[in-house]
């Protein structure tokens, strides 16, 4: 007996621990469009340490999508989507803009990724946020 109980004891621990591995994360998709000198969407939100994908498209000339607090500067064609990833590692507010010259308006070009910080669980194994109507205190107990 004792023999066929270790073989399942350690095919039940290994499973387990297989089981308890964090999933590879997948991506946020975002579709960006730049044309007549704006961005669609102007505003991304994301949470922090998501992976961010964005699919870049121009419908009418050169531009670009730069983000400088995360080194990104992707340039796209008209008709020639380009496809980039980064992971939002850090919370804050960061405006994205055209660096092209191309034409006047690029300079205009304006929007704004939104990284909100990642909340830490509770101790209750909560991670949800108490709600309350303004104006309203909120008492947390240790």
């Amino acid at each position: 007996m004792p023999r066929l109980l270790r073989p399942l004891l350690l095919f039940f621990v290994l499973s387990a621990a297989a089981a308890g591995q964090d999933q590879v994360p997948t991506a946020k998709p975002f579709t960006v469009s730049a044309r007549r000198y704006s961005f669609d969407p102007p505003r991304i939100e994301v949470i922090q340490d998501d992976l961010v994908k964005i699919e870049l498209h121009s419908e009418d000339i050169a531009h670009s999508l730069t983000i400088d607090a995360y080194r990104i500067a992707k340039r796209v064609g008209p008709g020639k989507p380009v496809t980039f990833e980064f992971r939002a590692d850090h919370a804050g507010t960061f405006p994205y803009y055209c660096n092209l010259q191309i034409d006047d308006g690029c300079r205009q070009m304006r929007g704004e990724l939104v990284v909100k910080p990642r909340r830490q669980p509770q101790r209750g194994g909560s991670d949800v946020a108490p709600r309350s109507r303004p104006g309203s205190a909120v008492r947390v107990r240790p």
